[in-house]
């Protein structure tokens, strides 16, 4: 089974703006990025339960050349990603992202 993995309006902002910051530091970068984001995207679909539990009910899944990893939980019907974030920066946003069930 394929999951549909649909991103939370935060989310779509975080890999925006990420998209933005490389493509501001490198013509093209900000490209590769985005489709390492939706090669990570296809292999979640593939199979959401490979992916370890972070925090409550979410998961984590790394992209392999950047830096970044996506949050998602799994709900009825779909994937949902709640954020994208730098793993060097703190935690406490995406957090407060799946504590509020917001996003």
């Amino acid at each position: 089974m394929t999951w549909i993995v649909a991103a939370s309006p935060a989310a779509e902002t975080d890999i925006a703006d990420a998209v933005d910051w490389y493509e501001e530091r490198s013509p093209g970068l900000g490209r590769r990025f985005l489709s390492d984001i939706q090669s990570l995207i296809d292999r979640i679909a593939d199979n959401p339960l490979q992916y370890a539990l972070v925090y409550r009910d979410a998961r984590h899944a790394l992209l392999r050349r950047f830096p970044y990893a996506l949050i998602f939980r799994i709900e009825e019907n779909e994937v949902r990603v709640l954020a994208c974030y730098h793993t060097s920066r703190n935690p406490r946003r995406w957090r407060a992202r799946v504590r509020g069930r917001a996003g």
